[in-house]
């Protein structure tokens, strides 16, 4: 695929439909293969902003496990998550 293609599905909307045939939850690197399935290549730029994105709108969460993992949760409206300085 050319860098100049128009691509048909978002990629936020990608990771929202992996979250959810996942069951709301999935580890950053179990996602790489389903997204590339979906969307095709895509940079660890373009996830990060995605990622960022879908948080801040209120549809994920993404949480550290470890230095180099991060979970990713799909929120559901009866959950929600204090920003820094909230509690």
């Amino acid at each position: 695929m050319t860098s100049a293609a128009w691509r048909v599905t978002p990629l936020k909307s990608c990771i929202l439909a992996i979250l959810e045939k996942r069951g709301g939850v999935i580890i950053e690197n179990e996602l790489e293969n389903p997204l590339r399935e979906l969307y095709g290549d895509y940079s660890e730029t373009e996830l990060n902003k995605a990622l960022l994105s879908l948080e801040t709108n209120g549809l994920i969460h993404v949480s550290w496990i470890s230095k180099t993992k991060r979970r990713i949760q799909k929120l559901t409206k009866d959950m929600s998550f204090l920003a820094v300085g909230e509690d």
